[in-house]
């Protein structure tokens, strides 16, 4: 149930102030005729008018026509009795929240064709009441013009909006759904058939155990080497789980930055080659807590990420066009300290500088890596 404040549009074409000003603007106009009647019909109009929009606003049926259908005859009889075209205008910003495209150009060809008509009678009748605010009543045609088309387009493109949404999280869930489905399948072409032909060999270890030692000796010795083999695996399968790839932490920041309305910019190419998986991982950790200071602190409107990878090094850099140290949030440590401390383990480092907002600076540089030997034992 809307309040009645909420008569008013939201985010509308004119601020809420101007929207009271028409609705206590009549009286001026209703007030200043010759004669009581006069007066008390146009009070009279003006409060069924309200009334109608109030309850068109709430209603859901085919009675939203009827009240529409009242506002512009009241509309027209405001027009030709007392020079008041203002009341157009709520009708118009009405008219774009009618959902039903025919319903929405009917009524919006029928209520300029009525304004334009009273208007036109009005002036023939009443020419010095319409020229002293001819330039008024130009702009408030105008509106009654465009505003509609306005509304209907907003309405829609929110409409569009939801569903946008709405698919993006089936998506997600899909996304989700897929990637269980692979880790399954992983684990299961992993440990399902290595552990199959570990229970196989030790039974046939143990059968042969009393009979022939040796032979028992080598199957025990294959079973032993079939487990390692599994537990390399199992743990190259984990590690590719808990690792993040950059090009996938992108996308995610992208989203971070569409929700606080702050314009994205990726220069480079975010696919790292021969880049190991842990030191990826730092610098897509790095690179979430860059961004999440920009958003949090900078009230930057624009966030651009350079990706280059050198012979000698990985470069992050991240530059917004904020506010600079002014709030001190990076001297505050929220944040840095985290990501010296993670690329300490990469031999990595990070530096700040200032000039037309922040830039950070991420740098991991590239070293030859040697694979530890395999244990002995499990």
């Amino acid at each position: 149930m809307q309040s009645w404040y909420q008569i008013f549009p939201k985010n509308p074409w004119l601020s809420l102030y101007a929207w009271v000003i028409f609705c206590i603007l009549p009286f001026f106009f209703i007030f200043r005729s010759s004669s009581l009647l006069e007066i008390g019909a146009g009070i009279l109009l003006l409060l069924l008018f309200f009334l109608a929009y109030r309850l068109s606003f709430n209603s859901k049926t085919g009675f939203m026509y009827v009240w529409i259908g009242i506002e512009i005859a009241i509309n027209i009889g405001m027009i030709f009795m007392f020079g008041y075209v203002y009341l157009a205008i709520f009708l118009a910003f009405f008219i774009g929240n009618i959902r039903n495209k025919v319903g929405f150009f009917i009524i919006y060809g029928i209520h300029i064709g009525t304004t334009l008509l009273a208007l036109g009678f009005g002036m023939v009748l009443h020419q010095s009441l319409y020229t002293s605010q001819l330039p008024f009543i130009v702009l408030s045609v105008l509106g009654i013009i465009l505003l509609p088309f306005n509304t209907y387009n907003r309405h829609k493109r929110e409409k569009l909006e939801g569903q946008l949404e709405d698919a993006n999280k089936r998506i997600s869930q899909l996304i989700v759904i897929e990637e269980r489905e692979r880790i399954a399948r992983d684990l299961h072409d992993t440990l399902g058939q290595k552990l199959s032909l570990i229970g196989l060999k030790s039974d046939l270890a143990g059968k042969l155990l009393r009979r022939d030692a040796e032979a028992a000796m080598n199957e025990i010795n294959d079973i032993r080497q079939t487990a390692r083999t599994a537990l390399k695996e199992v743990r190259e399968l984990v590690s590719d789980m808990r690792g993040t790839k950059l090009e996938d932490e992108l996308l995610r920041i992208q989203q971070i930055l569409r929700a606080a309305d702050i314009d994205f910019v990726l220069y480079g190419n975010a696919k790292l080659t021969n880049t190991p998986l842990l030191v990826e991982n730092v610098l897509s950790m790095c690179l979430k807590e860059a961004v999440t200071n920009v958003v949090k602190h900078s009230q930057a409107t624009r966030c651009s990420v350079l990706i280059k990878q050198k012979p000698e090094e990985v470069l992050v850099q991240v530059q917004d066009d904020g506010i600079g140290l002014e709030g001190g949030h990076w001297n505050q440590g929220n944040g840095l300290a985290g990501m010296r401390e993670r690329l300490e383990f990469v031999n990595g480092s990070v530096d700040i500088q200032t000039m037309d907002g922040v830039t950070l600076n991420i740098r991991v540089p590239n070293v030859i890596l040697y694979q530890n030997k395999e244990e002995e034992s499990i």
